[in-house]
């Protein structure tokens, strides 16, 4: 498969508003089956010099997306919140392992960030695994934390620590 990973653009807006509506990305993520596409294009315009998303594209179509959002509090601009998603149809093909390299690359590497963390779905077993090989580690639950097919479920919390030698 040709894979692109490139910035998110305003007109990526369709795809992403169609992923995030597919049942099995919706399941794992805080969407909505009425998302529309203004509500799309409203997160897109309003994302700032803190908010670095990137997307896969094949064959003119994007597949995935990831993006890290700096903290706001001073005191905690060394540390962002992950979220990523790929399409049902492009799941479990190293779509997601792309996207991670190059999100914690960027991380790492151009914005010396020191603690990356997320949410996931206690369920999720894939996405779990895939945030472990990538040195995530669970630090804790949150039970009963969102709506989920009409039932309420528990959300991990996970983050993953790059510090420098000088500071260990």
């Amino acid at each position: 498969m040709n894979l692109l990973i490139r910035p998110v653009r305003l007109n990526d807006a369709q795809d992403i508003n169609e992923m995030r509506r597919q049942k099995e990305v919706r399941a794992h993520t805080l969407a909505l089956p009425t998302e529309t596409i203004e509500f799309t294009e409203g997160f897109l315009r309003s994302m700032g010099g803190d908010d670095h998303i990137l997307v896969s594209e094949s064959e003119g179509k994007v597949v995935g997306m990831v993006g890290i959002h700096l903290l706001k509090g001073i005191r905690q601009r060394h540390s962002a919140f992950l979220g990523i998603m790929v399409r049902t149809e492009y799941q479990s093909q190293g779509i997601g392992k792309t996207l991670m390299g190059n999100i914690l690359n960027l991380a790492d590497n151009w914005l010396m960030l020191i603690r990356i963390e997320l949410d996931v779905t206690a369920d999720n077993e894939k996405a779990i695994s895939l945030y472990r090989s990538f040195g995530f580690k669970i630090e804790g639950t949150k039970k009963y934390a969102i709506m989920k097919d009409g039932k309420y479920a528990d959300l991990l919390m996970m983050a993953r620590y790059n510090i420098p030698t000088q500071f260990k």
